[in-house]
Order: structure tokens, then sequence, then C-alpha cells
């Protein structure tokens, strides 16, 4: 009987610390507030990658674009 007893009083224990512990995760993964630094690096990643892979193209628009600027600002 006391066996029994002390095996019920473990489970006991035993299923409160998980539900304890089920919680606090639900509590962390609901948790966002970090989320948005989060989202700024890997808008930033993105954002690098796409000038590193199109970098030449990038800076003959930009040429193009100063050369027009320089020969009609002599028409003004």
């Amino acid at each position: 009987m006391n066996k029994i007893k002390r095996m019920k009083n473990f489970v006991m224990k035993a299923t409160r610390k998980i539900k304890q512990k089920v919680c606090y995760s639900i509590q962390v993964l609901q948790d966002n507030s970090g989320m948005s630094v989060i989202e700024l690096l890997l808008i930033l990643v993105v954002l690098i990658a796409l000038i590193l892979i199109f970098k030449e193209q990038l800076t003959n628009l930009v040429q193009t674009i100063f050369d027009k600027i320089t020969s009609e600002s002599g028409k003004i």
C-alpha cells in the first residue's frame, strides 16, 4: 500500500513538472518581442545579397543616370 502511495505521489509531481514546463514553453513561443530584430536582420541579409548579385548592373545604371544628369544640366 505504501509503495502505491509513493508511486502516486511521484507520478503527480512528475505530471505537475511536465505541465509547468509545457506552460513555460508555450509562453516562450508566444513571446515575439525579438521578432522585429530578426526580421530586420533577414531583410538586410537579403538586400546585401541582392546588391552583391546585381552589383555590375546597379553600377551601370547609376553611371548612366549620372551621365544623363550631367548632359541634361547643360541645357538648363
